[in-house]
């Protein structure tokens, strides 16, 4: 029983390791549990013998020994032996799966296999010698550093003791240190015989001032007056970097420490004066210590090691000075201090960088090429000579350092994996090829909002960004010839003996800068630029497609436009629904523009958002059905560049604003029926008033359409090629196209700022199609009353006996004939039509047509001036370029209202 609960439990383990099943279903988990368990109980393999294995493995060396292999059976019982220590339950199965997959092992082991086995001992390098270090640093060319001065035993400070100079070679000096270089050497061992002690000696008095400072019984501190020599030396120390006595780890001041010969007042001042020389050189030494990953970092980094390297220099130098003494020599620390300030002046303005970057936080990598920047153009304003040339030349070698993904990208349109520094960021999902170059890159932006690249170059961010895109729509054009064709062979020089020049040195830094590195930038942007728009004129026919546009939405071509609205009015009139249909659609599309466009480049589509079920409501306004009519072109993808998805809608927008305005001339031009009732025709008649309405009906759109296609799209097309011509990129050529169709909607009133007015001229478009139908079924009751007036005057004839009044009346009267279909659509069609009439009017009973006519007269009035007045105001108000044109509009309009 034991037994079968250990089972069980290790069998739930196993079941939730592999299966994983939540204990929630406890159906499941019983299932596979009984199966686990089923399949264990049944299980008919048994674990490896293990006194099988091991009788093989003894049998395996015996026959080893017989067939006289007894180096290998050594060999095999050796390792054997050296496994017991580590056997386990799974060793028999080891042993056991090995043996199973040997393979004749007394014929094929080799011996030599083993050596394999046995790691290689490590060759310690060569020792390093004084003779290799002198090879490698080049010391045997250096004479000078041999020369050692030698003085007499009897000299002294008032004495001038003979000097004799001998040359050491390399050879023994690196032989005779050889000997022991890895023991410790010591003073003494430099010291020269048979005075070196005494020498040893002297050296350690002089320096016995460096000792701890002491106090006196009263804790006060003993001041220890120190030479101008020694207090020299202190000083070249401090401000190499090294530890010093008269000075601690930041650089300031012990104050046990007087300069001899002068009160400690000045002492102060002048230790002072060091020391804050000191304490702004120590971030300098501080900042080379890091080990930045940046490379923009480490190229500054390294920038600022080469400087502090002439300052090191220029201490050695000083030091050499006053130590290899050749003839009469001032120490004066005033002298020194003098001598150090112009290395220590551009030194100090790259230390307040260094610590302005380290003071702010979360600064970008870039951060300190801003810096430098305004310091150079600092420096050269203030006249700092040296530190306009220390700060311009470390700047200029940063710069190359952030130009290398710049020139990878105008170059190749690529960008540096990881990255963090450049400004350029792409897109991880794979846009349409009409969609790369709006949405493929990005400028990458901080939080604020400000373009994540350096203030200075933020004029020639754009070219730049331009000039990589370029390239990467050249290489989906397959146009994208070699990239050397693209590097400029002639690549001005980015440094600062080529950019500030001696003989410039009075120009800004800022404008030498912004001059080279736009020079730098044009020969490189230049030639992609250009390719691309020639392949846009050339190869994929921009103009054309332009044409094509203007052609089909902003009805260029007035009898072409005519032919597309006359088919889609017809279908409208005869409240036929086939113009819904798409195919419909597209093929009265194909048939107007088959003279100058290829048919495939043309379609059609229905919005059914601006779709009425009424077709006598869809009829008679044009906010209705005729904004749902989408026409489409399709244009090659680059082209698709420039002429963008917003273009395409503002072309839509001007499409159905001119097929409005042709609807209401449409159904005014109608031919109606040469009709006129008696008296219609006076002054005061129905048929004049209906004429005067038709009349100022068709001048108003007469007078729009005129405006629209003279004053704004006429124009403007023109300037568009203008435009197009002069862009020097493609971004500018995106730019000229959006700034036209935004000219031409505004000046064509379909901005927000005048939609009242623009909604108040479909209301005039709407009260043509009103008077029109109003006059048509009018024309329907005039005719039927005086087809009933000439029956009846036939038939009540008193001059007439009844047969010849009868044969009278069918003379008059036409042969009646069988109703057609058509004949029951023409009725309908006027019940309709004089129900749609009530409803425009709100009215529950017709009125009177003259009465109708008056009251659409009226609205016209109210409506003109209403557009012309609010044209005026806008117009006034506005300080808009299309201002001009909503004032010309108006005044256009204002002629009919004198008229009123």
């Amino acid at each position: 029983m034991a037994f079968l609960a250990q089972l069980g439990a290790s069998t739930d383990e196993l079941v939730d390791a592999i299966v994983g099943i939540p204990e929630s279903d406890q159906e499941t988990r019983i299932i596979f549990r009984e199966a686990v368990l089923r399949l264990l109980r049944n299980h008919t393999y048994l674990r490896t013998n293990q006194f099988e294995v091991e009788d093989r493995l003894k049998g395996l060396e015996e026959r080893f020994r017989v067939i006289g292999r007894d180096a290998l059976a050594d060999a095999f019982h050796k390792r054997l032996e050296a496994l017991k220590p580590h056997h386990n339950k799974f060793t028999p199965d080891v042993f056991h799966f090995l043996l199973e997959l040997a393979d004749q092992p007394a014929q094929n082991t080799q011996l030599t296999a083993l050596d394999e086995l046995v790691e290689p001992e490590e060759i310690p390098p060569p020792n390093l010698t004084w003779k290799d270090v002198a090879r490698e640093d080049g010391w045997i060319q250096e004479r000078d550093i041999w020369l050692f001065n030698r003085h007499a035993p009897d000299s002294s400070d008032d004495e001038e003791a003979a000097e004799i100079k001998t040359v050491a070679s390399v050879e023994t000096l690196t032989s005779a240190s050889s000997v022991d270089d890895r023991a410790q050497r010591t003073a003494l061992d430099c010291a020269f015989k048979p005075q070196g002690g005494e020498l040893l000696q002297q050296a350690k008095e002089a320096l016995s001032w460096r000792r701890a400072p002491a106090t006196n019984g009263q804790d006060q501190l003993v001041i220890t007056t120190v030479s101008t020599l020694q207090l020299l030396r202190e000083v070249l120390f401090m401000l190499s970097g090294l530890p010093t006595t008269a000075f601690d780890a930041d650089c300031h001041p012990s104050p046990a420490y007087q300069l001899q010969g002068i009160s400690l007042e000045a002492s102060n001042a002048l230790v002072n004066s060091f020391a804050e020389c000191g304490r702004k050189i120590a971030p300098l030494r501080a900042f080379c210590k890091r080990k930045a990953r940046s490379p923009l970092l480490q190229v500054f980094e390294s920038s600022v090691q080469k400087a502090l390297d002439s300052l090191d220099k220029r201490l050695a130098s000083i030091q050499g000075r006053y130590v290899a003494i050749r003839g009469d020599t001032v120490v004066s620390l005033v002298g020194v201090l003098t001598e150090l300030k112009p290395i220590l002046n551009p030194l100090f303005s790259l230390s307040n960088i260094i610590r302005q970057l380290q003071e702010e936080k979360n600064t970008h990598a870039f951060r300190y090429l801003e810096l430098l920047y305004d310091a150079a153009g600092m420096a050269q304003l203030q006249a700092h000579r040296d530190t306009y040339h220390l700060l311009g030349g470390i700047f200029f070698d940063c710069f190359q350092v952030y130009l290398k993904p710049i020139r990878l990208w105008m170059e190749e349109g690529k960008l540096l994996s990881g990255d963090r520094t450049f400004f350029v960021s792409e897109s991880s999902t794979k846009l349409p090829l009409p969609q790369i170059w709006k949405g493929q890159f990005k400028l990458l932006h901080s939080p604020e909002g400000n373009l994540h690249a350096p203030r200075f170059l933020n004029p020639a961010i754009h070219r730049i960004f331009t000039a990589g895109k370029s390239i990467v729509v050249l290489k989906h054009m397959k146009r994208h010839a070699a990239t050397s064709k693209y590097k400029a062979t002639d690549e001005p020089r980015m440094d600062f003996a080529t950019v500030c020049p001696d003989h410039l040195q009075f120009a800004p830094f800022s404008e030498l800068f912004s001059a080279a590195f736009d020079a730098w930038i044009q020969s490189k942007h230049h030639t992609a630029a250009v390719t691309l728009q020639e392949l846009l004129y050339n190869s994929y026919g921009l103009l054309q497609s332009l044409d094509m546009l203007e052609e089909v939405y902003l009805m260029s071509d007035g009898s072409k436009s005519d032919t597309l609205a006359s088919a889609v009015f017809r279908h409208l009139d005869n409240f036929s629904s086939s113009w819904k249909d798409r195919f419909t659609l597209t093929e009265i599309a194909q048939e107007a523009f088959s003279a100058s466009i290829d048919s495939y480049r043309i379609f059609a589509e229905i919005d059914p958002r601006n779709i009425v079920h009424s077709a006598i409501a869809g009829r008679s306004s044009v906010r209705v059905n005729l904004p749902a009519i989408r026409l489409g072109c399709r244009l090659n993808w680059p082209v698709q560049i420039v002429v963008t998805e917003e273009a395409i809608r503002g072309y839509q927008t001007i499409f159905t604003f001119l097929l409005q305005a042709r609807r209401a001339i449409h159904v005014l031009k109608h031919p109606i029926k040469n009709f006129h009732p008696q008296g219609s025709l006076s002054a005061t008649g129905p048929m004049a008033r209906y004429y005067v309405l038709r009349t100022k009906l068709l001048w108003f759109c007469d007078a729009v359409v005129t405006y629209l296609t003279t004053l704004v799209l006429a124009p403007n097309t023109a300037k568009l090629r203008v435009d197009l011509g002069d862009a020097g990129d493609v971004d500018d050529m995106i730019k000229a196209h959006a700034d036209f169709v935004s000219r031409i909607l505004h000046e064509s009133c379909q901005g927000a700022k005048l939609q009242p007015i623009r909604d108040c001229m479909l209301d005039i478009f709407d009260l043509a199609i009103k008077v029109a139908d109003a006059q048509k079924l009018e024309m329907s009751r005039w005719e039927k009353d005086e087809h009933e007036i000439m029956r009846l005057s036939a038939i009540s004839s008193p001059y007439a006996s009844p047969a010849k009044a009868k044969a009278k009346y069918v003379a008059v009267t036409p042969k009646p004939r069988r109703r057609t279909d058509q004949d029951d659509e023409s009725d309908k069609e006027s019940q309709d039509l004089e129900w749609n009439l009530e409803q425009s009017i709100g009215d529950n009973e017709v009125k009177p047509h003259h009465v109708l006519l008056k009251k659409f007269l009226g609205d016209f009035e109210r409506h003109l001036r209403f557009v012309a007045g609010g044209l005026r105001g806008v117009a006034r108000a506005s300080k808009e370029q299309a201002a001009v044109k909503w004032d010309l509009l108006a005044e256009m309009l204002e002629v009919g209202i004198k008229d009123l």
